[in-house]
């Protein structure tokens, strides 16, 4: 894949706006998280229906109570009545009658099993929301560490951290929330329907008519609101972004009096995010009150219209009660219909943001015929290779050849911005070259696939990262190690010394980042951690930067005696640094200008050469003066 396609790729679809805001374009992509739990979400609807079914029951028993006090009811009331009393199925209790206590008896087990039905709907669906949940997270989770350095370095990790926390959340409310409401509007409302309609066809189409001034509500609310909401989820991720970088940072900050600065910034984010959602609001408020403006012309209509059924004959005046009370169950939902559209806008806005990770395709991944490097690595070489960052179209490198085997150590030097720790990337596979190959065995390395190449290779950054934790928790990362293999990893990397002066050893915690602990003594925990793997190949880039000279000069001694791992096994050594007494004993140096290599060989032979080597090891010992 090239690198320009590698560009498009890593865009995902949040960069981009789209005009025409619709609801359910995107939120539709969580249904099938949902449906892995099918069961469960069937048994919630289930349990919904029943819920509703109870919930009108009641309506239908006070009708025909009114009826029944009624000295004119229906003949239709008292024939149902007089079958109740008739089968015994109600005892005649002191002097209560058995229809009243009937009545009462229905009405209390409706609402019984009202709130049994409704709370394991409620249950079942929950439950549901939070395992899909947890596959959105874990999805995106997986997706984003797939993908290749480069997309990450237009990117903010607060946002991303946004995404990943608040908008999985706002889908989790989507599922338990918005599904119950759509499943219980979309029941009542066929249900009463039903009712309605068999008691009275005449106030049925009186009471509905009005509803049809619903559907362009619904189109203009749909398409103005949901725009403020995406925009208010990114102002979110942006004020996560912001902080996430002034508390990590928050040294510089106040090093340099940035507390006002940083303060400005948040609060730019923040009235973004402020000024969207009373937009939303402003929105939002209008279509609202407008249901309610609907549902008062139904009603309206229907109570006018009422007497003159009733006098038709068409229903009588318990049906008449039950028509209404039924119809409060009709114009709830329509109330419900505008805070469900309000909350289905806030998740589909999030779903964009989240589903855009999800469906990001990383530009580097293994080949449909890559294999497991099953042996030892023991030659890396690089053939003629050119490569270019995909922000730029500028050549890190230029025709780049150079090979080093088992038990070697291969020292690059150059100035910023050579190439140095390009190459180092290029070996690690996090890009790909635009011509060339970089070779593993003498093999091309896009052969094997990206896990098996990297658990041999040891790599150890100029910037060392430690996770909150202890020390044994940061050398013994990600996999299996015993109290004695991290001992041992440590002394080699010259740590074990200041590790065994601190009160808990090991199980000193190291704060967030490694804040409790200097440069040197990160960047020696970080090579321990390279060590523990035993690799085949170890990459130091500029690893001994943060480290005093005698320190270096030990750990030099420990790692480069003959080449060897700790099991005594040929290690190939791989080191770039701008302090040249790092890599002086190196079995290769290279010298890099502008992404090419101009000169090599030995210390020594370079020395003689008297050229870029030569003149940085002149002004590093102090032999003349840098501007010289």
């Amino acid at each position: 894949m090239t690198q320009a396609m590698a560009v498009g790729i890593a865009r995902d679809s949040s960069d981009t706006e789209d005009e025409t805001q619709i609801v359910g374009r995107q939120i539709w992509k969580i249904f099938p998280y949902v449906t892995r739990y099918w069961q469960r979400a069937v048994g919630g609807i289930v349990a919904n229906i029943g819920a509703r079914a109870f919930d009108l029951i009641p309506f239908i028993a006070i009708g025909m109570a009114a009826d029944y006090y009624n000295p004119n009811n229906s003949q239709f009331t008292n024939s149902i009545i007089e079958k109740i009393v008739t089968s015994n199925s109600i005892p005649e209790v002191g002097p209560i009658g058995s229809v009243e206590l009937g009545f009462g008896i229905l009405i209390f087990i409706c609402f019984a099993a009202l709130s049994i039905f409704q709370g394991l709907s409620n249950q079942l669906w929950q439950s549901v929301a939070y395992k899909a949940q947890h596959d959105i997270r874990m999805d995106a989770t997986k997706s984003l560490m797939e993908m290749e350095a480069s997309y990450f370095e237009t990117r903010q990790t607060g946002n991303l951290m946004s995404v990943l926390s608040a908008d999985v959340a706002q889908l989790e409310d989507v599922i338990s929330d918005s599904s119950t409401s759509i499943i219980r509007i979309v029941t009542t409302f066929i249900t009463a329907f039903t009712i309605l309609f068999w008691m009275s066809p005449t106030l049925s189409i009186i009471l509905f008519a009005p509803l049809v001034l619903i559907v362009p509500m619904v189109i203009w609310f749909s398409t103005r609101v949901q725009r403020k909401y995406r925009k208010q989820r990114e102002s979110t991720g942006g004020i996560v972004a912001i902080l996430e970088n002034v508390l990590s940072g928050i040294t510089v900050v106040q090093a340099y009096n940035a507390t006002a600065f940083e303060r400005e910034r948040i609060d730019g984010q923040s009235g973004d995010y402020r000024d969207q959602a009373i937009q939303a609001a402003f929105i939002r408020n209008r279509f609202i009150p407008g249901i309610y403006v609907v549902a008062g012309i139904s009603f309206g209509l229907l109570v006018s219209a009422g007497g003159w059924v009733m006098s038709s004959g068409e229903i009588s005046v318990g049906q008449f009660v039950t028509f209404l009370l039924i119809s409060t169950r009709m114009t709830m939902p329509m109330f419900i219909l505008g805070m469900l559209l309000n909350q289905l806008q806030k998740g589909e806005a999030a779903s964009r943001r989240v589903f855009a990770i999800i469906d990001l395709e990383p530009s580097i991944s293994d080949s449909d015929d890559a294999k497991d490097l099953d042996e030892p690595i023991i030659t890396v070489s690089f053939d003629s290779v050119t490569f270019a960052y995909p922000s730029t179209s500028v050549n890190v490198l230029n025709n780049v050849s150079f090979r080093v085997d088992s038990g070697g150590f291969l020292g690059i030097m150059g100035h910023t911005g050579a190439g140095k720790s390009t190459i180092l990337k290029l070996v690690e596979k996090f890009y790909q070259p635009q011509s060339g190959q970089v070779k593993i065995n003498g093999k091309d390395i896009s052969e094997f696939t990206i896990h098996s190449v990297r658990s041999r290779i040891g790599f150890v950054s100029q910037d060392p990262f430690l996770f909150f934790g202890t020390v044994r928790d940061n050398v013994a990362y990600a996999r299996e190690a015993s109290d004695n293999d991290v001992k041992m990893a440590l002394v080699t990397a010259g740590a074990w010394e200041f590790v065994a002066e601190m009160e808990d050893g090991m199980n000193t915690m190291v704060g967030d980042r490694g804040v409790r602990l200097s440069g040197g003594q990160r960047a020696r925990i970080s090579l321990a951690r390279a060590l523990l793997m035993n690799p085949d190949v170890l990459i130091l880039d500029e690893a001994s930067a943060a480290l005093d000279a005698e320190t270096e000069k030990r750990i030099q001694q420990s790692l480069f005696g003959g080449g060897s791992g700790s099991n005594g096994k040929k290690r190939i050594t791989i080191g770039v640094a701008h302090r040249l007494a790092t890599i002086r004993n190196a079995e290769e140096i290279i010298s890099m200008v502008d992404g090419a290599i101009v000169e090599r060989g030995t210390h020594q032979e370079l020395l003689g050469n008297d050229s870029v080597y030569a003149s940085q090891w002149a002004i590093q010992t102090g032999q003349i003066d840098s501007e010289d």
